[in-house]
């Protein structure tokens, strides 16, 4: 669908709540928080969406980037223990998210304080200039995919992409089992994930190099499900994750210089720091919610697909439905 799906849905947004849930949606189904915030930092730029009216839905894409994680650890669903785990490591940064939007856009709402931060922010740093970077992910796959959608158009393409995603998914988890009993183990204990600061580092700087939160929270999960990691481990990795995906975006919109263009950008970034202010030292709750959610899930494998359907689908819908 890309970015002009996101852009019907973006200028749908009459009020900060309309743009949270909008910002869930249009990243749930598009599965990009950077393809919400370049068409949200291009309005703002244009003068066709208010900085007010965009801060919320930049949260709301944080909460529906973790979408695509949810899904990858459906991939364990059929081993009851190992999809406890995947599914608790895949939700905890869904709850991160959820609590960090519960707490901070009601004090935005009030106080406009990231806003403010933001703004001042973007005039110090506006003139200094920034540079573009093109994710190594993103060259290896747009040509092919380019080309193959040419193709075959864009329905058979989707039922082909669905293919490989599923095969994909199904040889990964495979693979990590035979890692189990290997050095794997040891590698990761010592040194990626040894402890909290060098996980956030590690997540940090995969998504900054690959661009994508999704792709670097996706390849932990069959880890987590494998039992090389601990929910605990995997906690700082995504909130360093959260802040690697707003700096390429930090960087392209300095290149800009515009302030309400950088505003957005640093806004994003405000976000992710306050709520890991808030929720590093409260982390047991975020992993409370998500362990005691997978405790259901594993039992009654409905409550997932309802969890994924309610939250990033049905509710914002029904919303935005309302409000029109």
């Amino acid at each position: 669908m890309g970015e002009d799906f996101s852009l019907q849905l973006i200028q749908m947004t009459s009020n900060p709540y309309v743009g949270l849930v909008v910002g869930i949606l249009s990243t749930s189904i598009v599965q990009s928080s950077s393809a919400t915030t370049s068409v949200v930092v291009a309005l703002v730029g244009g003068g066709g969406l208010t900085i007010p009216n965009a801060i919320p839905i930049v949260m709301g894409a944080n909460i529906g980037t973790t979408v695509t994680n949810v899904l990858v650890s459906f991939g364990h669903i059929t081993r009851k223990e190992e999809f406890r785990k995947a599914f608790a490591g895949a939700t905890v940064h869904d709850f991160f998210n959820l609590l960090a939007v519960c707490v901070l856009f009601p004090l935005e709402m009030k106080l406009h304080f990231i806003q403010k931060i933001a703004t001042v922010m973007a005039e110090k740093f506006s003139e200094i200039g920034g540079l573009t970077f093109v994710s190594p992910v993103k060259m290896i796959t747009s040509p092919v995919s380019s080309r193959l959608l040419s193709a075959v158009g864009p329905k058979i393409g989707i039922i082909i992409a669905l293919i490989l995603l599923f095969v994909a998914l199904r040889y990964i988890v495979l693979s990590m089992r035979f890692f189990t009993l290997d050095r794997l183990q040891v590698f990761l204990d010592q040194y990626l994930f040894k402890n909290g600061l060098s996980s956030f580092s590690v997540g940090m700087v995969i998504t900054a190099i690959v661009q994508s939160s999704s792709v670097t929270t996706s390849l932990v999960i069959p880890l987590l499900g494998s039992g090389l990691l601990t929910v605990e481990q995997v906690f700082p990795y995504t909130l360093g994750a959260n802040v690697g995906t707003t700096v390429t975006a930090i960087l392209a919109a300095l290149v800009t210089n515009q302030v309400g263009a950088v505003t957005i950008a640093f806004s994003h970034l405000l976000f992710n720091f306050f709520g890991i202010l808030i929720f590093y030292p409260l982390r047991f709750v975020p992993i409370f919610c998500a362990r005691w959610l997978a405790n259901i899930a594993a039992e009654r494998k409905i409550a997932a697909i309802l969890f994924v359907a309610l939250t990033f689908y049905a509710i914002p819908l029904l919303f935005i439905f309302l409000t029109q």
